[in-house]
């Protein structure tokens, strides 16, 4: 492949991503309070080997150590979260100055190295005092989030280039109260959709307050759009891959972009009785425009029916199975499909109107081998992200506004419920001694940049 960044065009923003509870650690420290996902990764059983993100990468000690490194790679763009329990400990409240002073250290040195901050507010981490009052099952968690986002852009906020509400809602709906595989690890279908609704409603109540505060741009949500491909052409299997791209997709982009949400969603509401606590009219009501969607991509799902189940089961608990990708797989066991990422932001731009997107996250994990010089020869993960960028150019190439790209992650980092058994990063933590070594990957990422 001879791609070359020049390829893109000069104003294209190349970065890469982190979030706070993945490498910050530092959890006690300055006045940060507990988040939901300190109270899950300490409760026996929750994580793999009882891994936590105490730790992490310690990056809140060595973030001018990783900005070097993000200057040495030639990036544009750092794309990072803010941990709201390290500015809010109680979620509410007064703010705590040392978690602000943070984050502002971090901008600052950032754009020293002439890197633009990309800030994320909220990426799974709702602040334990929060969830004791209901978490995002409460409607009062629109306030709770609309104030934060307030109290951010007015502290630090001239600081950012771009902001994004959420990471991910899906994740923390569904991951979090359905599947009971993240933080706070409920197991309620009916609540996950409560807990989107809300999501939704704090997204948009939080872009509008953040332009009354703040005359910042770039203002947005990140989604994680994973295409739901039936296995076959057979009725069923297009049924259910159609009730998955409901539920994963077209819930949060109709919600996004239209204020509603796909019928199907109106009926699993009924279905699970939770239509009397999801307000439509609210939702249709608040919607705001976004200036910039934040697209994470990984892989495809591909959906069967499950032989004897009910079609009018809800879409991921009684009726549907993921069928294994043909292929290569990742560490994570999803499968390395380009094509995937092309029609995902082409069928967004189809869908939902032009719309400027950035690819927010995109990269793969692979068990690393550390040769005896100390280099870290990880070519499928080059492979990948160069497939990917050339997946990227073929969207633009049909007429898709893309306006950057970030690789996930800069850091191997705490991988959530796996804890650090999955190494997502260009850059190797050791994580006895917390060296930092560029892999193979972001050498030739940085190359990539200097063509």
């Amino acid at each position: 492949m001879n791609l070359k960044s020049s390829d893109f065009p000069e104003a294209f923003i190349w970065g890469a991503a982190t979030a706070a509870y993945q490498i910050e650690g530092a959890v006690n420290e300055d006045g940060r309070g507990p988040s939901i996902w300190d109270t899950f990764a300490h409760t026996p059983g929750k994580t793999l080997n009882g891994d936590t993100g105490d730790v992490a990468a310690d990056h809140y000690h060595r973030y001018t150590e990783d900005v070097s490194i993000l200057e040495q790679l030639g990036v544009d763009a750092y794309r990072f979260s803010l941990s709201w329990s390290r500015v809010l400990p109680d979620g509410v409240g007064e703010p705590n100055r040392k978690g602000l002073d943070f984050y502002r250290r971090l901008c600052e040195a950032l754009m020293t190295a002439d890197i633009r901050p990309v800030a994320t507010l909220y990426h799974w981490d709702l602040p334990q005092a929060l969830q004791d009052r209901g978490g995002w099952s409460n409607p009062e968690s629109v306030e709770w989030f609309t104030a934060y986002a307030a109290m951010v852009m007015e502290e630090i906020g001239d600081l950012f280039w771009s902001v994004s509400t959420l990471n991910e809602p899906w994740c923390s709906a569904f991951l979090g109260h359905s599947d009971g595989e993240h933080a706070p690890g409920h197991t309620d279908p009916g609540d996950s959709f409560v807990v989107a609704h809300n999501l939704m409603l704090a997204h948009h109540a939080a872009v509008a307050r953040m332009r009354e505060v703040s005359d910042a741009s770039r203002l947005g949500i990140v989604l994680n759009l994973i295409p739901a491909w039936p296995a076959t052409e057979s009725p069923a299997d297009l049924e259910v891959a159609d009730g998955v791209d409901a539920v994963n997709n077209r819930l949060f982009l109709d919600a996004v972009f239209r204020g509603t949400y796909p019928e199907k969603i109106l009926d699993y509401h009924r279905k699970l009785g939770v239509q009397e606590r999801v307000d439509l009219d609210a939702l249709a009501r608040s919607v705001v425009p976004i200036d910039v969607l934040g697209v994470n991509y990984y892989n495809i799902n591909r959906f069967q029916h499950r032989a004897g189940a009910s079609l009018a089961s809800w879409p991921g608990v009684e009726n549907v199975d993921i069928v294994e990708p043909p292929g290569e797989l990742t560490e994570m066991g999803w499968g390395v499909e380009p094509v995937g990422l092309t029609w995902t932001l082409q069928r967004t731009h189809d869908e939902y109107g032009p719309i400027p997107m950035m690819v927010t996250e995109n990269g793969a994990a692979y068990a690393d081998e550390v040769a005896d010089d100390g280099a870290i020869h990880d070519q499928r993960r080059t492979d990948y992200i160069e497939s990917h960028i050339a997946a990227v150019a073929g969207a633009m190439e049909q007429g898709v506004d893309v306006i950057g790209y970030f690789v996930w992650s800069l850091l191997d980092n705490f991988e959530w419920a796996k804890g650090y058994s999955k190494r997502f990063g260009i850059v190797r933590v050791d994580y006895d001694t917390m060296e930092r070594t560029i892999k193979d990957s972001g050498h030739w990422y940085k190359e990539f940049l200097a063509r």
